[in-house]
């Protein structure tokens, strides 16, 4: 038997889809049939995705999100119904990282991480989860896959990502308890954590004599792709997984379990 995704006519908001994991994310879920509503702050990059979107055949539309604003949050999900009906799918994957030691951190960038990193997450979940409850009360048919994207730094210690990974980590209990509360309501809430996977935002690592290191370091010394995703984000959006909720599944390579 082959597992066949298919997410036509449902809709799907993928945040922070201007670049790296967020822009695959949307031409995943473009290509398996869903409406995709491209979101993040940088709306030049979001209309030249949906330009690709659309060349490919597929359906995209933009909206300008700023995860730290709750007035943009609310904004650009109310935009997003209005522009292409109820919402089916969230990926809530906008994010900010930082890597220094502990002790070096200071309280801005500590507010950086944790306005984007959390309450971000939370409030542009909130959102969305309400309208998805408001559908299920109407609907009681109604299906609602959120995929929160935490990491596997908020798993395990890592020296140097201790405040990224302590927002991360924080990503993963709002999903056990999203997923406990609007389970009834027929949404499924689950948090994938990826381990290094190559991305704009850290590809002049690699070509350092830390990002060797950290190369060492990884069990099978190599680098995942953005690709590497595209299965696990696939079925957690899709009625496929109707029976994974509140999972927090790591994509690492066996990197968490060391």
């Amino acid at each position: 038997m082959t597992l066949k995704v298919n997410l036509k006519e449902k809709v799907a908001f993928v945040s922070g889809a201007s670049s790296g994991l967020g822009a695959r994310f949307a031409r995943v879920l473009a290509d398996a049939g869903a409406n995709v509503v491209l979101a993040a702050r940088r709306v030049s990059r979001l209309k030249e995705l949906r330009a690709e979107i659309e060349a490919a055949g597929g359906a995209a539309h933009v909206t300008e999100l700023d995860v730290t604003d709750l007035d943009s949050v609310r904004s650009a999900v109310a935009e997003a119904e209005a522009l292409c009906g109820p919402l089916d799918i969230l990926v809530n994957n906008s994010g900010v990282a930082s890597a220094q030691e502990l002790i070096e951190v200071e309280a801005d960038e500590y507010e950086r991480l944790f306005d984007t990193n959390v309450r971000g997450a939370f409030f542009l979940a909130q959102a969305v989860g309400r309208r998805m409850i408001q559908h299920s009360r109407i609907n009681t048919g109604f299906s609602g896959h959120i995929v929160n994207i935490a990491s596997a730094a908020g798993v395990r210690s890592v020296a140097r990502l201790g405040s990224y990974g302590m927002t991360k980590a924080a990503v993963i209990h709002m999903t056990r308890v999203q997923a406990l509360e609007w389970g009834p309501f027929g949404i499924s809430v689950n948090a994938i954590c990826p381990g290094y996977v190559r991305t704009e935002m850290n590809e002049s690592l690699w070509d350092t004599e830390r990002g060797e290191r950290v190369l060492q370091s990884l069990p099978r010394k190599r680098v995942g792709a953005v690709e590497d995703l595209d299965g696990l984000i696939l079925l957690l959006s899709s009625d496929e997984s109707r029976m994974i909720n509140g999972a927090v599944i790591a994509i690492d390579d066996g990197w968490s379990l060391a």
